[in-house]
């Protein structure tokens, strides 16, 4: 059954805290690529109101649940005064909250991309915290015992191989096995305005992508659930009992500030448009921007051509980076920290950097190159020194066909 609550209204005020881009560095801007493009994107009329916000939607289908929650620091309802988390509202509430489920960098946000994160007690709240980026990644059927539903709200950026959409499909399988319904509150994509990148392959699913989407699919979280679960994407062509509650006032068109940083890498809007292009040096031995303040703003390495570029920079571990890549290294590279919004992913960073690698054999991290383009074509195509618009125009047949299955699932 999968219900979608979108007519109810709700008296809180949402607001808008647009992250300041930063600004003040001094070094010179490389202008080795061309900028990213400007999509055409509208601020919306009325003040979004995220699917948290609109407890008359759904707190009548928690009571007298016994409730379990998948959150992090982004699962938030907003007020005048600023914003409290899901979970203290709800428990103030009278929702019977057994036990949260903790994604990547954990319940409040904190840990190190990929870092394993631990079973532990919440310090405010009392309530277990039950990891699922640690010894398993799927909820087992004891974790579930007692519960009577599942509350997914976490703020995605909507590109394939952030892991929290693979935490909600493991999340889903598992309680369509068990028998539990889950519940999806809809928050914007501030990636939701275009479709682009190489489309993932079944050969090389992993939990940075675990579903034939593409790297930047235009969803938002709940109508990538609904994908997930109408098209069979679960394990065994299970399904689970969804209901998504439903965003107001915000279309595909909508600029969405996020007014809280999704994951200790993501600081602000240009890391967030910049991300899905820049993501793909995860892949790499390049730095992007891990272990400064820039995090996928700029990308650079000791090993690239010093003559080719002016701006410089070096890596420190840091808050959400504790051994960064090229870490204590001059890095030569770019600097993109005042690049406009996107509408597209671009291969030219990627090309740039292996162009001007002073050594090429150990550039490339190809296991987990190929699990972040979700192909081992992308590897090769840029070896074979083809150039953006050719990799680009060998994307187009999947993403049509992508694009057809979408349409059936979008919301606004």
């Amino acid at each position: 059954m999968m219900l979608f609550l979108s007519n109810f209204k709700s008296t809180v005020l949402l607001w808008f805290l647009v992250l300041a881009t930063c600004g003040n560095e001094t070094e010179k801007i490389a202008a080795t690529t061309p900028p990213p493009a400007e999509p055409q994107i509208e601020k919306a009329e009325k003040e979004i109101i995220v699917a948290a916000n609109r407890t008359d939607a759904y707190l009548p289908l928690l009571k007298g649940k016994k409730i379990g929650i998948v959150a992090n620091q982004t699962s938030v309802i907003f007020n005048n005064e600023g914003y409290t988390h899901l979970v203290d509202s709800l428990l103030s509430l009278n929702v019977n909250i057994k036990k949260v489920f903790a994604p990547e960098h954990g319940f409040r946000g904190q840990a190190d991309a990929g870092e394993l994160v631990k079973n532990s007690t919440d310090a405010k709240t009392g309530l277990p915290l039950i990891s699922l980026y640690g010894k398993n990644r799927k909820p087992s059927q004891e974790q579930l015992d007692g519960l009577d539903m599942v509350l997914f709200d976490i703020q995605d950026v909507g590109v394939r191989f952030y892991t929290f959409i693979a935490t909600m499909q493991l999340v889903m399988e598992a309680c369509a096995e068990k028998g539990i319904p889950v519940m999806v509150l809809d928050r914007p994509n501030p990636n939701g305005h275009y479709v682009d990148g190489p489309t993932m392959e079944a050969a090389h699913t992993s939990f940075l992508g675990m579903t034939k989407i593409p790297l930047v699919y235009g969803m938002t979280i709940g109508e990538y659930a609904s994908m997930i679960n109408e098209e069979g994407w679960l394990e065994n062509s299970t399904k689970v009992d969804l209901t998504v509650i439903a965003l107001e006032n915000w279309t595909h068109a909508s600029f969405y500030s996020l007014p809280i940083r999704p994951s200790p890498n993501l600081p602000n809007d240009t890391s967030i448009t910049l991300y899905p292009s820049l993501g793909l040096f995860e892949g790499t031995n390049v730095n992007a921007g891990r272990g400064t303040e820039f995090q996928f703003q700029r990308y650079g390495a000791s090993f690239l051509d010093r003559d080719k570029y002016s701006f410089t920079y070096t890596p420190k571990p840091n808050f959400g980076s504790k051994y960064p890549k090229e870490e204590g290294k001059l890095c030569y590279g770019v600097d993109l920290s005042k690049a406009e919004r996107m509408g597209e992913v671009t291969m030219d960073y990627v090309i740039d950097a292996y162009n001007n690698s002073t050594d090429k054999t150990t550039f490339f991290l190809t296991s987990g190159f190929t699990k972040h383009a979700g192909t081992d074509k992308l590897q090769k195509q840029i070896e074979a020194g083809n150039s953006n618009a050719e990799i680009k125009e060998s994307w187009q047949p999947a993403l049509e066909k992508f694009k057809k299955i979408r349409a059936k699932y979008l919301l606004y």
